[in-house]
């Protein structure tokens, strides 16, 4: 089944992490996106052509994350964003962070 066509599942941890090999299947999915730090952050950058534009991105997001109860970190840098996902209660990766990552995709 096609990411997009997932929906998160709540995590409250007791769960590994997915592996590199495990997380690079999924990552091809989401061609946008790195996998960083250590297997433990899935990362994109995005360029807006104006801060008006960057700001209503971060509003649909914000709606998307809150639907599916599953929240990106995020830094704004004028036009530009910094995305970063993760799942916090296992310190790692897992498919709900690729799930949003396709998500977003569909919004930018």
């Amino acid at each position: 089944m096609e990411l997009t066509q997932k929906r998160c599942v709540p995590c409250e941890g007791g769960v590994p992490a997915l592996d590199a090999k495990q997380a690079a299947q999924l990552q091809s999915q989401v061609p946008g996106w790195q996998v960083q730090a250590g297997n433990r952050v899935l990362h994109r950058h995005l360029k807006f052509g104006s801060f008006a534009d960057n700001m209503a991105f971060i509003s649909r997001m914000a709606w998307l994350a809150e639907a599916e109860g599953h929240h990106p970190d995020f830094c704004v840098h004028y036009n530009q964003l910094d995305l970063s996902l993760t799942t916090h209660a296992i310190g790692g990766l897992s498919e709900n962070d690729f799930i949003l990552a396709a998500k977003l995709d569909q919004l930018v």
